[in-house]
């Protein structure tokens, strides 16, 4: 695996406390059920959370996100946001967290009468998993590389990227084919063949003082993505949402990447072939600083 990508154990999270609906549970003991949905289907939805200081950036939008992908799933029972947000404060309280956190909220439609497809089986729900541990953005900052992957990202017609559902086998997949090319993420496109994201996280270039990204047709609605979108938009920075062909990410003068695990990364190289100098660009240092101004400063107070 590439070291850029490697993920290591971090020792701080070693008797990290799980919040499985509203019980602290030690991570070596933590556990859902067999009939639980997400264990027999993947039939869960989830989100990506970062505390900075004390505040969850965007949690009301990643919230409101969660809520859509359940609805979207028919999820008989969805928490309200009140409800989520006090077992986060909880969590964070019992590990005595307050910065460089990552969360990883979980939903479930809950566990079944036996297993089985069919969401009528499920008379117990749903499950709300709160998993937080410390970890810094994932992403080396001196860039990435990217392989073009054979699996195409779905269409609304076939699975709705706007569900932000739990079964990732399609991104797995890809990950895998990166893993062998050697590089540390997969490119990956619509059906059309036009850009959509990577396996994990929405893709930016720059083109002189423009930076475009793609449409969310087949890629899901990026809380990160809509953030640097706002930040160009404040800043006069020229922004175009379009289609882009692999030719436009070759000859583009900067790459980045976007996710709330990773922030923003520069990507230096596609297909091994290097995007301009291969080097991260201005542009990406700009818009990372003013990301990182907005996530110094905003947020959702969850830390007393």
């Amino acid at each position: 695996m590439p070291l850029n990508m490697l993920q290591k154990f971090n020792e701080k999270n070693k008797d990290l406390l799980i919040n499985i609906n509203g019980e602290m549970i030690h991570r070596d003991q933590a556990g859902i059920s067999p009939f639980d949905s997400v264990v027999q289907g993947g039939d869960g939805v989830w989100e990506g959370l970062r505390v900075y200081n004390g505040r969850i950036f965007k949690l009301i939008e990643h919230l409101d996100r969660l809520r859509s992908s359940a609805l979207a799933l028919a999820f008989a029972q969805i928490p309200s946001h009140d409800e989520i947000i006090a077992e986060i404060k909880k969590t964070l309280a019992a590990n005595q967290m307050t910065d460089g956190v990552h969360i990883r909220l979980t939903l479930t439609r809950g566990v079944k009468l036996t297993s089985g497809m069919d969401p009528r089986l499920n008379q117990s729900g749903p499950t709300l998993i709160v998993l937080a541990e410390h970890k810094t953005p994932v992403y080396d900052r001196t860039g990435l590389t990217l392989s073009t992957s054979s699996l195409r990202r779905f269409s609304p017609d076939c699975l709705d990227p706007k569900i932000h559902h739990n079964n990732l086998l399609q991104s797995i997949l890809a990950k895998i084919e990166a893993n062998a090319a050697g590089t540390d993420d997969a490119l990956m496109l619509d059906q059309r063949g036009f850009v959509a994201e990577t396996n994990a996280t929405h893709v930016f270039i720059v083109e002189g003082k423009t930076v475009s990204t793609s449409h969310t047709v087949a890629c899901p609605e990026g809380i990160t993505r809509d953030t640097i979108i706002e930040i160009c938009q404040a800043n006069d920075i020229p922004l175009s949402i379009r289609d882009m062909s692999l030719t436009e990410i070759y000859r583009a003068d900067e790459m980045f990447c976007t996710g709330t695990m990773g922030e923003l990364a520069s990507v230096v190289k596609v297909d091994g072939r290097p995007i301009a100098n291969g080097e991260p660009g201005p542009m990406t240092a700009r818009l990372s600083e003013l990301y990182a101004q907005r996530t110094s400063t905003e947020g959702t107070v969850v830390v007393d």
